[in-house]
């Protein structure tokens, strides 16, 4: 391990993956020390990660180690030559990381939901140099996670990141939390300034999905990985099922598949089928404009005749029809249902 990484050059850069890991929580000085000592024979492996303060939801379970595991990840920092990382929900902890000389925070899912706990945070982080990583909120929005940056760029923090950690679901999935890709791809497209990268293991949730998970993230361009280990995971206070040995962690790094980030000039044929694509996204564009045209003057007739806007009955048969047409064009049956829901409720506005 290196301590020539510098992490305010990533945050302009770019230049390599990314990887942090470490303990979900720090429970030991042996536990801490045990786990980087492996973590250090990994090259890739740049911040050692670990949780001091463990918001949990219920009050009876292991809520972290206080102030005593500052001093362990201080001490791996010195043996080990890692940047050390651990996650802030209060000013408090804020003031005590800095004390002991962490080099990056970050602000959990839980925190971030709340506006008011990430404007507290702001404002004791206004003046200081430390990078910040931003997970995104529990809920699937957008905004709460825009408006986090928000709230600690208008605060002077100069170093921000996002952290990908997927989202919570009432609908049953293979995942502890939902990945979702779409909203972390949003939110590049609006800030592209702001690094993203996956945090695996609350993503799985278990240790089985994180080869498929680590590479889906990589092919989708993620810039990093968090991904929790142990040097003893089933004896672990706190997620043992995602947490994986710093052995199995460099086992699934090296099994990783590293992609180009840009094509090559004289690759033509993925130019023409780019090409090919604009061209049938605008043949797409051009016939959701003439349906929605179509719907307009079915909304007039009804209204001139004095008809419910919704038929249920033919929207029922409608979109049966549809996701049977679909499945036996190939298209996925989920995909094709969201598609025409989304079509559905523009044609039923329209005609309000």
């Amino acid at each position: 391990m290196s301590e020539s990484f510098d992490i305010r050059k990533w945050f302009k850069s770019h230049d390599e993956l990314l990887v942090i890991s470490g303990p979900c929580s720090v429970e030991s000085r042996e536990q801490l020390l045990t786990t980087a000592e492996g973590l250090s024979k990994i090259e890739r492996v740049k911040v050692l990660r670990g949780g001091i303060w463990k918001p949990r939801t219920r009050p009876e379970t292991f809520e972290g180690i206080g102030e005593e595991g500052l001093k362990w990840m201080r001490e791996a920092r010195e043996r080990y030559g890692f940047l050390t990382m651990t996650e802030v929900a209060v000013p408090e902890h804020i003031e005590l990381a800095m004390k002991y000389g962490i080099d990056i925070l970050w602000l959990g899912a839980r925190t971030v939901a709340n506006p008011f706990s990430v404007q507290d945070l702001a404002e004791c982080l206004r003046g200081c140099d430390v990078p910040v990583f931003v997970k995104n909120p529990i809920a699937p929005d957008l905004k709460l996670w825009l408006g986090a940056f928000e709230r600690l760029g208008g605060a002077g923090v100069k170093y921000l990141g996002g952290i990908h950690r997927g989202f919570s679901s009432y609908e049953e999935t293979p995942y502890r939390n939902a990945p979702l890709w779409e909203i972390p791809i949003e939110l590049l497209r609006l800030r592209h300034d702001i690094p993203i990268i996956t945090d695996i293991s609350h993503i799985c949730g278990c240790r089985e999905l994180l080869q498929e998970v680590a590479q889906t993230a990589l092919d989708m361009g993620t810039l990093g990985f968090m991904i929790e280990t142990h040097c003893n995971p089933d004896q672990a206070f706190t997620d043992a099922q995602q947490q994986i040995t710093p052995e199995s962690l460099k086992n699934a790094i090296n099994k990783l598949t590293f992609r180009k980030k840009k094509v090559d000039k004289d690759e033509f044929v993925l130019q023409n089928l780019r090409k090919e694509i604009d061209e049938i996204d605008n043949e797409l564009l051009n016939l959701l404009a003439k349906r929605m045209n179509v719907s307009e003057k079915i909304g007039d007739f009804k209204k001139q005749h004095n008809v419910t806007v919704l038929q249920m009955d033919r929207w029922k048969n409608i979109l049966e029809d549809h996701i049977n047409k679909g499945i036996n064009l190939g298209l996925n049956s989920e995909s094709v249902k969201e598609i025409f829901e989304i079509i559905h409720k523009d044609s039923i506005d329209r005609q309000l």
